[in-house]
């Protein structure tokens, strides 16, 4: 019963630390200039409607979190 508890508090742990990361992130993506403006962005604005679809910055986002991911990984 014990072991039980011990991988879940663990989990508990990680998600924790997970959530407490993503949380940063919102906190300071507002404040990089360049995310969320990058050639491939594509914007469509009508009367009363945008649509904003960033390829780019997704592509940029991934490839950052694929490099940590694979980094973190190793250990």
């Amino acid at each position: 019963m014990v072991d039980n508890l011990d991988g879940i508090g663990r989990t508990l742990i990680g998600v924790g630390a997970v959530l407490l990361i993503l949380g940063f992130l919102f906190v300071l993506a507002p404040r990089v200039p360049f995310l969320g403006h990058l050639p491939g962005d594509i914007t469509i604005q009508r009367d009363g409607f945008t649509l904003y679809i960033p390829i780019a910055t997704m592509l940029v986002v991934s490839v950052v979190a694929s490099l940590l991911l694979a980094i973190l990984n190793r250990r």
